[in-house]
């Protein structure tokens, strides 16, 4: 049997070195827990992948916790879980520190202009990704057609495009050719014993910051914790929904400071729906300073996280069963296609909000932009990005670090 000492250092060094985002993540873990650690053959990883983008949440953090918990079941599952997660929460933590203390300085402005010109080139880079995958067939370019007029002229809320997607690639799913392979599952005495405690334990808390009258924080957690609900198609996926709730419905925060979040976030190892963290600790700083910035970052982890686990240790028995369902697949890939729609909206948006100071409203409820409001700093920086993200090779945290330069060099001979 694995040792958890030897757990503890595998999962410790894929979560200090997990950087670059989902793809690199999942590449650094087939190296450490199928070539060098023999901890699983191929195969199972390969089906354990595919089941993790089956379930909500970011998929690299669940892959971690499915294999920990096949290791050592609940509590291996737990270890690889937290071990993943925690060093970029810890890094996260002190960016936003950082960025409260630092960020309003005029070079530190005009650094963060050109991270927020990388970002624009890194979510394009992600919606071409996710395009690929989707937008396959008509019904899938039908589909992100709609899920981009949905928000961008009617502004429906994100879990509602999701909810009408999934209904929709049921109806539409393709016919099978062959009839599905029986499997069977085999679910300890206890199982469902586990799923409600930690039902519980992922709710609980939060019910209780809704009891004592902790608003601010209850607001917070009941919109993550329906968040990890929906976040399928990983974390960009989600970023249409976060910036629609913290900035236009409550704002919290400016869409250049959820920019921001977004690009200090591609620095850090771990998830990058540890973004959530940053938002919520640079909207409770703005509430209430430094204490509740540290609460807020505690609540997001928490609804954002625990039901990972959730979902991991109460689908695994499962897994063989359910990536062999035809209607889940039509499903996600519907909810995948609208997905691709809603990051185009999200694309428009952030670039908008860049190159415009101001935005005016229209007769058809649309905002655009204010042409004598150009910022062309901001537009010199956003048609450098494409030409510095092909230098760097592609490296994210190059990326940032190269156009946070050029911001800052630019901006003092400006």
């Amino acid at each position: 049997m694995t040792s958890f000492a030897d757990m503890t250092r595998t999962f410790g060094r894929i979560g200090c070195l997990s950087f670059g985002g989902p793809a690199a993540q999942i590449a650094l873990m087939h190296k450490e827990l199928v070539e060098t650690k023999n901890w699983l053959s191929e195969e199972d990883f390969l089906r354990a992948l595919s089941f993790c983008m089956l379930l909500p949440g970011p998929e690299a953090m669940q892959l971690a916790t499915y294999a920990g918990w096949r290791l050592r079941g609940i509590a291996g599952g737990l270890l690889a879980g937290l071990l993943f997660v925690g060093p970029g929460a810890v890094v996260i933590a002190a960016l936003v520190w950082l960025y409260t203390l630092f960020g309003a300085l005029p070079l530190v402005q005009a650094g963060f202009l050109g991270i927020k010109a990388a970002v624009i080139v890194i979510v394009v880079q992600a919606l071409a990704r996710i395009g690929r995958k989707a937008l396959k067939d008509r019904t899938g370019q039908a589909v992100a057609i709609a899920g981009f007029l949905a928000v961008f002229l009617l502004n429906l809320p994100f879990p509602l495009v999701v909810a009408l997607a999934a209904g929709l690639g049921l109806l539409l799913r393709p016919e099978m050719t062959t009839p599905e392979a029986e499997t069977v599952v085999h679910v300890g005495r206890g199982h469902w014993r586990n799923v409600a405690l930690w039902a519980a334990l992922w709710l609980v808390p939060l019910a209780g910051l809704t009891w004592i009258g902790a608003e601010f924080l209850a607001t917070l957690g009941w919109f993550f914790a329906k968040l990890a609900v929906v976040t399928f198609g990983g974390a960009y996926a989600v970023l249409a929904y976060v910036t629609q709730t913290v900035v236009s419905d409550q704002g919290w925060i400016t869409t250049g400071q959820m920019i921001d979040a977004l690009g200090l976030a591609e620095t850090t190892p771990g998830p990058l729906v540890l973004v959530t963290q940053f938002v919520a600790m640079l909207a409770g700083h703005g509430q209430g300073g430094v204490g509740l910035a540290v609460a807020a970052g505690v609540v997001a982890l928490w609804a954002t996280f625990a039901p990972c686990f959730l979902w991991i240790f109460a689908a695994a028995p499962y897994l063989e069963h359910l990536t062999r369902l035809p209607r889940l697949q039509g499903a996600l890939s519907a909810i995948t296609a609208a997905v691709a729609g809603m990051m185009l909206n999200l694309s428009l948006w952030f670039t908008l909000h860049l190159l415009f100071r101001e935005l005016a409203p229209t007769s058809f409820g649309v905002n655009l932009p204010v042409w004598s409001s150009l910022d062309t700093h901001a537009l010199v920086l956003v048609g450098l990005a494409p030409l510095v993200h092909r230098l760097c090779g592609g490296k994210l945290v190059l990326l940032l670090i190269v156009m946070a330069t050029v911001g800052v060099l630019t901006g003092a001979f400006r």
